[in-house]
């Protein structure tokens, strides 16, 4: 079995420094005897640690039935706390929101909504041609006569224009208008702007964003009242039905009256499916109350963030909405499989005028750019050159087939965010019917009709605020992250008396652990036989034998001690001449 002698030898050359240097090399040689620190035991941790019960249960100490029962006191609090975390968690992972109502306080001056109306029928029967009956016989269901009762097939007719078809054959408000009032003040058909629906031609009041008109008081009286007749002689004659299905029969109008929706100036009417219906003989009374509503974005809910460009978000219109959004859907769907866009799609009236075919060498305005900007541009004229208006046939076999088929849902390809901030206006409509008998003479002479046609055509529309104040509703989050941290922290302390600094002290144990298990595996074991540091010198013990001028113990003195260390000889005289200490 190998020895292994250690000495430590003090020159006389070292006598003047001071005795620390001395202590210092004997702890450095016990270090190197021992090596690197071990890392705490689990036991020397526990009874350290600020983990309530820890100490109790793995801390120093005999084992026995005290300790048990609080190693399991400490298990299941840490099981409960655990379940009661991971309630927590998944509670955090659904995202609640709540919505909170704010009624804002009453203001002087309030901006009065846009008024969207359209009568329900699209075309005035004294208004078609016979070129317009024939182009429009699948439309509107009418046989291909001429009024003569002649069918046309040996006529030739110049193509169709839809735009001037709804134009001139569309209800004239002009002509529909009896009577206007706004706030107490007289308008007239010029404080109407012309807007195309699916129903055709329809007509705006306060349409403009710039120059919206204020509402100074609530209640009836304070709003837009109208009173208008409907036409119900020029409603087109029922022949037969457009659709196969009652339904679904888009194009065929069993009803009388007018659609009317209330909307913001920067959303674009979507009337045939936002609109209400008002029914003639009837005044109809509309009190509003503005809504003002903010959404969350993800991941509490799906609305559409504001992008912050200057630029349009959708081309054609000033601001996104649900409703602009659907009708630039709808109007690719129908550009894409019909080959053209219907009257109400977004787009120049009539289409914006073109040259076609659309040639790079046309736009004279983008020379000296890049070749993928100019390519562009080219693609967007196209695009404008090839949005033609849809003719009649296509409208009824194309057209329509195609705004069928597309869904709203969420999984349609026409699915719209909801913008995350929306003004929007509730609703609340009562009627009375009108006239009674001593108004319906008065307007019968009037307006050189009989009493019958005034029950029949005439209805009144009165759109209101019901007070100056707006209903703010937002919707916010239920349970946000610092709520999350906040209930953790309490079952924390609740269960196992643990708090962040608790968590640090359990990781920088593990830490301290495998760092030492670590180093354990990198390190070789090297045991040499003989090192020398300044004045420490190590030797084996076959070295010291080899070296050693006396096989034996019978040595004297003096002789032992000059043969002890190789290449160190002195010369006679007194003992402590070079050497002054000398330990093994």
């Amino acid at each position: 079995m190998p020895i292994e002698i250690v000495c430590k030898i003090k020159f006389a050359e070292e006598d003047a420094k001071p005795k620390e240097k001395e202590a210092g090399d004997e702890q450095s040689l016990l270090g190197a005897a021992r090596g690197a620190a071990a890392p705490r035991d689990l036991a020397t941790f526990a009874s350290t640690s600020t983990l309530h019960g820890l100490g109790r249960a793995c801390g120093p100490g005999p084992h026995g039935l005290r300790r048990t029962l609080w190693a399991l006191a400490l298990l299941t609090s840490l099981a409960a706390f655990l379940y009661q975390a991971a309630g927590l968690a998944r509670g955090y992972l659904t995202r609640p929101h709540l919505v909170a109502m704010d009624p804002a306080a009453p203001a002087p001056v309030a901006g009065f909504p846009a008024v969207t109306l359209c009568n329900i029928n699209r075309f005035r029967h004294s208004a078609l041609s016979d070129a317009d009956i024939f182009h429009l016989a699948n439309l509107t269901g009418l046989p291909p006569k001429d009024r003569d009762g002649h069918r046309a097939a040996g006529l030739r007719y110049p193509e169709p224009d839809m735009v001037d078809i709804l134009n001139r054959t569309g209800h004239q408000l002009a002509d529909m208008l009896k009577s206007c009032n706004f706030s107490g003040h007289h308008c007239s058909a010029s404080n109407f702007s012309v807007v195309y629906t699916r129903y055709g031609k329809c007509y705006t009041f306060n349409a403009d964003p710039q120059s919206s008109l204020p509402s100074r008081a609530g209640g009836m009286g304070s709003g837009l009242e109208i009173m208008l007749d409907i036409q119900q002689e020029e409603y087109l004659p029922i022949w037969r039905e457009t659709s196969p299905h009652l339904h679904c029969a888009d194009e065929t109008s069993f009803e009388a009256g007018i659609r009317v929706q209330i909307h913001s100036q920067e959303e674009p009417p979507y009337i045939h499916q936002l609109g209400f219906g008002v029914s003639p003989g009837f005044q109809t009374f509309v009190s509003c109350q503005e809504q003002r509503l903010t959404y969350l974005p993800q991941p509490w809910g799906n609305c559409r963030a504001e992008s912050g460009l200057r630029e349009p978000e959708l081309q054609g219109y000033s601001a996104y909405s649900v409703s602009a959004c659907r009708l630039r859907c709808e109007k690719e769907a129908v550009l894409q499989r019909c080959h053209c866009r219907m009257v109400h799609m977004p787009g120049g009236h009539p289409p914006l005028p073109c040259h076609p075919p659309c040639h790079p060498a046309r736009l004279q305005n983008l020379q000296g750019q890049n070749t993928a900007h100019v390519h562009e541009q080219v693609h967007v004229y196209n695009n404008m050159c090839n949005e033609t208006i849809c003719p009649p046939n296509i409208y009824i076999e194309c057209a329509d087939h195609t705004l069928d088929s597309l869904g709203g849902g969420a999984e349609g390809p026409c699915f719209c965010p909801t913008p995350c901030n929306l003004t929007r206006y509730g609703k609340e409509i009562s009627m009375v019917r009108i006239p009674n008998r001593g108004s319906a003479r008065y307007l019968a002479r009037k307006y050189n009709r009989n009493e019958t046609y005034i029950r029949e055509n005439f209805l009144v529309l009165d759109v209101f605020f019901e007070a100056l104040t707006s209903e703010a509703m937002e919707q916010r989050a239920a349970y946000g992250l610092s709520a999350l941290l906040g209930d953790l922290g309490g079952q924390m302390g609740l269960f196992i008396g643990a708090s962040i600094l608790t968590l640090l002290e359990i990781l920088d144990y593990i830490y301290e652990v495998s760092w030492d298990r670590l180093k354990r595996v990198w390190r070789r074991p090297k045991t040499p036989l003989r090192t020398s540091t300044g004045g420490i010198s190590t030797l084996g013990l076959q070295e010291l034998k080899e070296q050693s001028p006396c096989p034996s113990r019978g040595c004297a003195e003096g002789g032992g001690a000059s043969g002890l260390l190789p290449n160190h000889h002195h010369p006679p005289g007194p003992r402590g001449g070079l050497f002054e200490d000398f330990a093994c």
